[in-house]
């Protein structure tokens, strides 16, 4: 066989590669050895959104005496919610294949290893295949990092991959790690009914969010009823005589604790997927951290690119697809580069959170004097119609009123962050956004609010709360 390209993984990176190049009047083949649509679509942002949505709705079942409904003694059953968040996925999977062909992509299922930069071998069910090609996309992702403790392959001990296939609701969980993985199965667990103790190494749980955020949302889970335990490091994980799993750690002041459940999710980050690949032996250049490339996604290899989880940095499932693009873009000469300042990134929580661009302590490590402007949900009124007055939306900007961050919690965050995330890519400012009217009521109207803010002339907002100007000496 003899192709154009060659994308090996067909995950969000991946599917999104072969189109894209197919598109540009490539004849492209794609090498899957799971499942279409990778771990976003099978294991990931999909089903656990699915789940999402089930533990939003019991929410607000918990909450309707707020708006005069009364539902006494309801019950869910955990196999619907298995079954539709099944049918999604085969649904969004069964989508992705009839788009590669309709697009004229051939789709191998199997397992490939790069022989030479122009030579790939695909080992399927019926035996061994060689593809020469000019160029190879390699878009293999990720896999669930495991804790290196004593006890972490004890049954009962699961990662995300895992817990996504539950059939049934854990009495009691331990969550170890509290990034996004950690803190959504946190929310959605406690909505199901768990006992949920959340454990985190670092000092703040979500820490590559804003301060602010991540302090705010310890007070949300706390209140929800799940425990949080912060600067207490995990040593091991042994099983008791009744069966319960017990998370053995040191808390902050150094003294000896123990968490008992019936599972335990190790949610302690992600490693890149190279198995299998042979990149060393051709001369790809990586490491733990990524395989290395340069801003067009080229390898040490020139004719071999790489994108996605497997090159390190944010991995996300958005960011993996823009950067497939942009690589083959690159490889066909149309020059296009990912604005990594200008990546939105989402957490499914209860109030959700979302974010874009600068932190305040990235800014000061970064050396810049900054504006900041912060308004709250509170004082917002569609927010109030929805019982949502819980959080803010905090905005940062240079002290030309450039948009450089804004961060976002409470209701709808994951869809109100795309208009600050478009504001930093096109170097908006506030006056621009001041200038755009928003719909009333509507909870876009945070960020113009916040926006207005950094001028000091937010509306609806005391003059005594409006931005501060802080500089990084």
């Amino acid at each position: 066989m003899e192709k154009d390209l060659v994308v090996i993984g067909g995950g969000p990176a991946g599917y999104v590669a072969a189109i894209r190049g197919a598109q540009l009047g490539l004849d492209v083949v794609l090498i899957e050895k799971d499942s279409l649509g990778g771990t976003c679509l099978n294991r990931g942002c999909i089903p656990t959104k699915v789940h999402y949505k089930n533990a939003e709705f019991i929410e607000s079942i918990k909450n309707s005496d707020k708006f005069g409904v009364s539902i006494d003694g309801f019950s869910y059953d955990f196999n619907k919610f298995v079954e539709r968040k099944e049918s999604i996925v085969n649904k969004l999977v069964s989508g992705i294949a009839e788009l590669l062909k309709s697009n004229q992509v051939n789709t191998i299922s199997g397992l490939g290893k790069i022989l030479n930069p122009n030579l790939v071998e695909v080992t399927t069910n019926d035996g061994v295949e060689n593809i020469e090609c000019d160029k190879i996309l390699i878009a293999t992702g990720s896999t669930p990092s495991l804790l290196p403790i004593n006890g972490n392959d004890i049954e009962g001990v699961v990662t995300s991959d895992e817990l996504i296939h539950m059939k049934d609701v854990p009495k009691r969980i331990t969550v170890i790690g509290a990034g996004v993985i950690g803190v959504e199965f946190s929310s959605i667990l406690n909505s199901y009914g768990s006992e949920v103790t959340l454990v985190e190494y670092l000092p703040r749980i979500l820490p590559f969010l804003d301060d602010d955020i991540s302090k705010r949302m310890v007070v949300s889970l706390k209140k929800a009823g799940i425990k949080v335990n912060t600067t207490t490091k995990v040593s091991e994980i042994v099983k008791d005589e009744d069966g319960s799993l017990i998370v053995k750690a040191e808390d902050k002041k150094g003294k000896e604790v123990e968490f008992a459940s019936d599972t335990i999710l190790l949610s302690t980050g992600r490693a890149i997927n190279v198995e299998g690949l042979n990149l060393e032996s051709i001369g790809v250049d990586y490491d733990r951290t990524g395989i290395k490339v340069d801003e067009y996604y080229q390898t040490s290899i020139p004719n071999i690119y790489a994108v996605g989880d497997v090159i390190g940095g944010a991995m996300l499932a958005h960011v993996a697809s823009h950067e497939a693009i942009c690589a083959v873009e690159n490889m066909m000469g149309e020059e296009n580069k990912v604005n990594y300042n200008a990546v939105p990134s989402c957490v499914f929580t209860f109030p959700e959170v979302a974010s874009v661009g600068y932190t305040e302590k990235q800014a000061k490590e970064e050396g810049l004097d900054i504006i900041v402007s912060k308004f709250m949900f509170g004082g917002n009124g569609k927010a109030l119609t929805m019982e949502k007055g819980e959080g803010f939306m905090k905005v940062i900007a240079t002290e030309d009123k450039k948009i450089i961050g804004a961060h976002v919690m409470g209701p709808h965050a994951s869809d109100l962050i795309h208009e600050p995330t478009l504001a930093i890519e096109k170097g908006l400012t506030s006056h621009d956004i001041k200038e755009t009217i928003h719909a009333h009521p509507s909870l876009s109207e945070v960020f113009l609010e916040a926006s207005m803010g950094l001028d000091n002339i937010a509306i609806h907002l005391t003059a005594n709360k409006q931005n501060v100007i802080r500089r990084a000496k």
